[in-house]
């Protein structure tokens, strides 16, 4: 709807993770790096942890749409599987055929990957949301480590999810899957108002924009205040004050359309809500001073007749 009146091609601050919308912070590159260096050097086991919205499944796609031909990556992103729905899917998305239980399935999987391995190629597997996983997975999981050559593993494992996968990872029971991290990494909100500046530009840039100063330097500040720096919620501040500036007329965000998107969705900065031993801001006031005086005049009037 509003497109074409801020001057874009395409809305671009859509929630679906689209690569094209990537924007690397150095939080992002290094997770980059290590996911590369992880797969390249055969390491293993590697896990990317961070909050909600920080933009972990737009890393993962951008990363496979980019991965040589020669790399095979099975992909997973529902992780409430039964172990049998777990292998099943495996197989399916590494096309091992031929087998019917597990057992089978394991001696299929170990020669596909021997041989893959043996030719100098690749074969990942990557676990979105893996924080979901059963505990029995997770020991499935672990034990699909274990293919492995003399110097490198034949199976490189990605797991990805919220920072509770860390609480999930530390359990006495998965001690052995733990062992076998060969690299952790964190993806971190943007940490102040310049890289959420950067951050909007970059998007309004890869949707068309003929302007990048949509919004004002006020109505940053106060999505990144609002936002706590995660990319998801700025996206859904964004691109409700654009629908409502559009609807207003308004060629430029002004925090005013911030704060009324940010109360809708009960997004207002931890001070603007007056939490103990935060500032509040004032409140805005409701009637103008004619306004007031009248009100009280008319509450008077009233008490002197009762």
């Amino acid at each position: 709807m509003y497109a074409e009146f801020y001057g874009l091609k395409e809305l671009p601050f859509a929630l679906t993770p689209d690569p094209r919308f990537i924007y690397f912070t150095p939080s992002h590159t290094e997770v980059m790096a290590n996911l590369h260096y992880g797969i390249e050097s055969g390491k293993g086991l590697v896990v990317v942890t961070g909050e909600v919205g920080t933009g972990k499944t737009t890393i993962l796609r951008w990363m496979m749409e980019r991965l040589d031909r020669t790399v095979l990556v099975a992909y997973i992103f529902n992780p409430r599987l039964s172990v049998p729905e777990f292998y099943q899917h495996v197989a399916t998305l590494l096309d091992v055929q031929k087998w019917e239980t597990k057992s089978e399935l394991l001696l299929e999987l170990g020669r596909a990957l021997e041989s893959r391995h043996g030719r100098g190629l690749r074969t990942v597997l990557i676990i979105d949301e893996a924080q979901g996983l059963s505990p029995h997975v997770l020991e499935e999981i672990r034990l699909l480590s274990n293919f492995e050559s003399n110097t490198a593993k034949q199976l490189q494992i990605v797991l990805t999810g919220q920072p509770e996968l860390r609480g999930v990872l530390n359990n006495t029971d998965l001690r052995q899957l733990k062992q076998r991290i060969a690299l952790r990494c964190v993806i971190k909100p943007l940490p102040n108002v310049e890289e959420t500046d950067r951050y909007i530009t970059s998007r309004l840039l890869v949707a068309g924009a003929e302007r990048t100063d949509v919004f004002s330097p006020e109505a940053v500040d106060y999505i990144f205040r609002c936002s706590d720096g995660i990319p998801r919620n700025i996206n859904n501040l964004c691109d409700n004050a654009l629908l409502a500036g559009y609807a207003a007329g308004d060629a430029t965000i002004s925090r005013s359309i911030i704060e009324d998107v940010a109360e809708t969705f009960d997004m207002l900065p931890r001070s603007a809500r007056g939490q103990a031993g935060e500032e509040r801001e004032a409140p805005a006031r409701i009637f103008s001073p004619a306004g007031r005086a009248e009100l009280w005049n008319a509450g008077t009037t009233s008490s002197e007749k009762d």
